[in-house]
């Protein structure tokens, strides 16, 4: 069995920076985590890709063509679209073939494929949950890692914005899913402490502030409330908060991804014989 994470996320989320920190934690940890770039538009990030989208196609060809002459949106889509038509050149580069990247047996590869920031091929179009379908019938366990920038996740209407999303996600990708909130390092005091109230929020208080003192609050106060009752009675979400200044914060979502994805299950429990005491020693 091999083991995989899709990033996704808003741009400028953290995705890239998150796999750069896995794979640091990983290394530390005396693991083997890989990344895949399939960003067609990345143009910098602080981790060597095993596998990059850029090498099969790039942003700007869809962008330059002279037929095509799509926009950085469409040219996203058509970039993904592609890979999908030419999946046997994601195949051959992920299963196919000797890479020095490589290490350890097939069957324990772990990989985090960082993909694009354009968030609607992932709430409503059809690449993202293709992608994933190719990975599983390459024997692949995955887990979908939405990213959120938790500086904009620290008022009720941004939560609910973000919540919603989070959401959209999940029922179009149909895949065990976290959600992480990035960049907590980032945040002041005050904005981590405001932060604090929406990670286990209480939805009568946050429905309270979104509806009152305004006349759009006032106009949509039923369907506020009837997202808020629908996020707190059924759990649907929750968010992990991720501090990648701290190696245990690093540590627990990685832990808690691994649970979910039952990596290391089926390994074999090392078994150390000891010797037996010398009669000096026992009597000592």
């Amino acid at each position: 069995m091999r083991f995989a994470q899709i990033i996704v996320g808003p741009a400028g989320s953290g995705k890239s920076t998150y796999c750069s920190y896995m794979q640091q934690h990983a290394m530390d940890s005396k693991r083997n985590i890989q990344v895949v770039n399939l960003d067609p538009a990345a143009e910098h990030f602080n981790y060597t890709p095993l596998t990059d989208i850029r090498e099969l196609i790039h942003l700007d060809d869809a962008m330059e063509d002279e037929e095509l002459h799509y926009g950085p949106n469409g040219g996203l889509i058509f970039c993904l679209e592609f890979l999908i038509e030419n999946q046997d050149w994601l195949k051959d580069q992920l299963c196919g073939g000797e890479n020095e990247l490589m290490v350890g047996e097939p069957d324990d590869d772990y990989i985090l494929f960082d993909m694009p920031g354009q968030i609607e091929l992932f709430t409503h179009l059809k690449m993202g949950k293709q992608l994933v379908q190719l990975l599983e019938s390459w024997n692949f366990r995955t887990c979908v890692v939405f990213c959120l920038d938790s500086q904009f996740m620290v008022d009720g209407a941004k939560f609910i914005s973000g919540t919603m999303a989070a959401l959209s996600v999940m029922a179009n990708m149909e895949q065990p899913h976290v959600n992480v909130l990035t960049k907590v390092d980032l945040l002041s005091t005050e904005a981590r402490k405001q932060l604090d109230l929406y990670l286990e929020p209480d939805a009568h208080n946050l429905m309270g502030e979104l509806t009152i003192g305004t006349a759009f609050g006032e106009k949509y106060r039923k369907l506020t409330e009837a997202i808020g009752t629908l996020i707190e009675d059924f759990s649907l979400v929750r968010f992990f908060p991720l501090d990648t200044q701290d190696e245990e914060s690093v540590g627990d979502l990685l832990l808690q991804i691994d649970s979910i994805l039952q990596y290391g299950e089926d390994a074999d429990v090392q078994v150390r014989d000891f010797d037996d005491p010398d009669a000096d020693e026992k009597e000592e």
